[in-house]
């Protein structure tokens, strides 16, 4: 299919585009909020080639577009007179009011939902284009689904071209997220998507409103989608976003303790700190976050970096609806940096005796954090299973379950296995290391103990006040390893030599634990 470019300029574009839709074909159009992908909403023909187009799920809603207040009412059971207050506050304008619709609606705009949601937007070129193709129109945003919303026509040509009819540019959308979705069709009326009309406006239409779960996670199974925007995953460039909570100087320590090639999508004036960054907005500025936030996520590919760490918003005002769809183009992942006690990385070499200090000090009210354990729960997210399978074949999971010995013996096989491996897992390894610590501060432990055999090849250094390392004289190690795990001498030997030496040990911990048979490790605890 040859995709039509036309720009909202020129007097011929409405008209072409008009005709189009009037026809039962799909036009890119432009809104203050983003692009939308259009077609005759009363014709569920037509709207079903919006959902092949986008590769989006038939179960998700789409929004109905009108032009005029008039031409609601034969879209809807009755006009709630709430929707006209709204309108009268914020029509045209960054607003979706969910309604009970009439049978004029079809299935496929609002699958299997007894509602439909509508907007007037307030770019002039949308409204020109819905008066003169006579019909509402059923736009959701105009972009491959899952990925970035498209804010200029030039992301819709990414994503789209050769499979719509036509794409009318209009310019850069002014707010840079989707509409603000309220349902009156529940009592207390109901916030399903936060978006350019923030929930205090609401309530000054409405009073008392609920915000939905769903803004801040994922749906249950089984829960229905009542609106655009609330499925699991969704806004995500190709590299695994994560969320970061804390000030900038945590933020910085953060990134610049990775070990690969990360992109920092930070606030303005931020970026200079880092290798590899994409400016979106000003620190204590929603509105313009919101207007920047999809072309950063959008930018995240060109950089090369298989990972983005984004500055998290505040979540309140327009900020709430950036800090929404952060959260769905990170899956929810979500780290807090804020950590509220102090954090001691525990390492050492092999035989050295590092479980019996962690033992010594989890007796003294330390919370243990087993990063060996945490690296049993990492394998079990769906969104790293995908990626393991992705890497190393579907037949790693064996009736549902995955073969951790099988895995192992993939990865391991070469160098290139291993670092996959540890990309792979690593990030959320981190994740969850993060949320113990925090559990161990609910839970009012005096510390948090990072147990980690490979702490200083992680980034989990930027979490520790102080790191420890535990050694002891090798001879003595070799004999508490043959003990340990049965092994031959020869065999333990090999352990011992795949590890670094002590000094290595020694130069990178603030602090040394010896646990030879003569050392007394309380006395030598007592430091910490």
């Amino acid at each position: 299919m040859k995709t039509l470019h036309l720009n909202s300029q020129d007097n011929n574009a409405i008209k072409t585009a008009a005709e189009i839709l009037k026809n039962g074909g799909l036009v890119a159009i432009p809104t203050e909020t983003v692009y939308g992908l259009a077609a005759n909403a009363l014709d569920g023909e037509a709207v079903k080639k919006i959902f092949i187009a986008k590769g989006r799920p038939n179960d998700n809603p789409l929004i109905v577009h009108v032009s005029s207040l008039e031409e609601i009412e034969p879209l809807v059971e009755k006009v709630d007179p709430r929707l006209y207050e709204l309108a009268e506050k914020y029509w045209p304008g960054p607003l979706t009011v969910i309604l009970k619709k009439s049978a004029l609606i079809p299935n496929e705009v609002s699958p299997n939902l007894d509602t439909v949601a509508l907007r007037m937007p307030s770019h002039e070129c949308a409204r020109k284009i819905i008066r003169a193709a006579g019909v509402p129109l059923a736009a959701p945003s105009a972009n491959s689904s899952g990925r970035p919303s498209p804010t200029k026509a030039s992301h819709v040509v990414e994503d789209l071209d050769g499979k719509i009819d036509a794409i009318v540019d209009g310019g850069e959308s002014d707010v840079g997220v989707e509409s603000t979705v309220v349902t009156l069709a529940t009592d207390p009326p109901t916030l399903l998507r936060p978006g350019g009309i923030t929930p205090e406006q609401l309530t000054e239409v409405l009073g008392e409103i609920q915000i939905s779960s769903a803004v801040y996670e994922k749906l249950k199974e089984g829960e229905k989608v009542q609106s655009p925007g609330m499925k699991y995953k969704h806004y995500a460039p190709s590299a695994q976003v994560t969320i970061i909570k804390g000030s900038f100087e945590q933020y910085k320590r953060f990134l610049l303790a990775q070990k690969d090639k990360v992109c920092a999508v930070c606030f303005e004036g931020e970026g200079v700190h880092f290798e590899n960054y994409i400016e979106y907005g000003k620190e204590n500025d929603d509105a313009s976050q919101a207007h920047k936030i999809f072309d950063a996520l959008r930018e995240v590919d060109a950089t090369n970096c298989k990972r983005a760490f984004v500055r998290c918003p505040v979540s309140s005002g327009v900020g709430l609806a950036v800090y929404n769809r952060l959260l769905r183009s990170a899956a929810f992942r979500v780290i807090d940096l804020d950590i509220k006690i102090p954090v001691i990385g525990l390492t050492g070499q092999t035989g050295a005796g590092k479980t019996t200090v962690a033992a010594m000090l989890k007796d003294k009210n330390y919370a243990i954090i087993d990063t060996d354990l945490l690296a049993r729960e990492a394998v079990k997210s769906p969104e790293v299973i995908g990626m393991l399978c992705e890497k190393f074949g579907n037949d790693i999971i064996k009736d549902g379950i995955l073969d951790r010995r099988e895995l192992a013996r993939r990865a391991f096989a070469t160098k290139e296995g291993s670092l996959a491996l540890n990309e792979i897992t690593h990030p959320e390894i981190t994740r969850l290391a993060v949320e113990e610590i925090h559990k161990a501060h609910e839970n009012g432990a005096k510390a948090a103990v990072i147990d980690a055999a490979l702490l200083f090849d992680s980034c989990l250094t930027a979490f520790c006040d102080k790191t420890v390392s535990v050694i002891a004289p090798e001879d003595e190690r070799l004999e508490r390893i043959i003990k340990r795990d049965g092994l031959s001498a020869a065999d333990a030997k090999l352990r011992i030599n795949a590890q670094p030496p002590a000094e290595y040990y020694i130069e990178k911990a603030d602090i040394i634990i010896n646990n030879g048979a003569n050392d007394d490790l309380s006395s030598q605890l007592s430091q910490i």
